[in-house]
């Protein structure tokens, strides 16, 4: 089971990416964030390509929406990935392969956006960016962090990702 979230700070301008994963190593091959420019988030069946192509798409002007269009036209696996974009304007961009483990999907929203993977069903989506929404006083870090916390209640895992009672 994996969700995330990836994310533009209006207030701050920082960009973030907060993924929750049973996968090792998660943290050198899902976020991939540059100030000024954006955030990438590759998920499910990762493709370790579509971060650094995806920001320097996003550092030569291209919207959220034309940066993905471009890396899922560019991978023959795309079925089996997600994918969620953030640009410089907090316009946001989201891809869920249709052969991706079920329950996967997306919902990109205004400055954000959320993805899972191997999900019961939609509600834990639903519920990372209700938290995420819910909290606009907050830091941004602390904001996504909400985010994953909210997904781990619906999903039934404890922090530590164990199954709870």
């Amino acid at each position: 089971m994996t969700f995330s979230i990836a994310a533009w700070d209006a207030d701050s301008g920082a960009f973030g990416v907060a993924v929750s994963t049973k996968f090792f190593g998660v943290g050198s091959l899902c976020p991939f964030v540059e100030a000024g420019v954006g955030a990438v988030a590759t998920q499910a069946f990762v493709n370790p390509t579509f971060g650094p192509r995806g920001l320097q798409l996003l550092s030569e002007g291209r919207s959220a929406q034309e940066t993905l269009d471009v890396l899922v036209a560019s991978d023959e696996g795309r079925e089996h990935r997600q994918l969620h974009v953030v640009d410089r304007r907090g316009r946001t961009a989201a891809w869920t392969g249709g052969e991706t483990v079920t329950w996967a999907g997306h919902s990109p929203r205004e400055r954000f956006s959320v993805a899972g993977n191997m999900l019961v069903g939609e509600p834990t989506i639903t519920m990372m960016a209700e938290a995420y929404e819910a909290n606009p006083g907050l830091e941004f870090a602390e904001r996504l962090l909400r985010a994953l916390e909210a997904g781990r209640r619906r999903a039934g895992t404890n922090a530590a990702g164990s199954p709870q009672p």
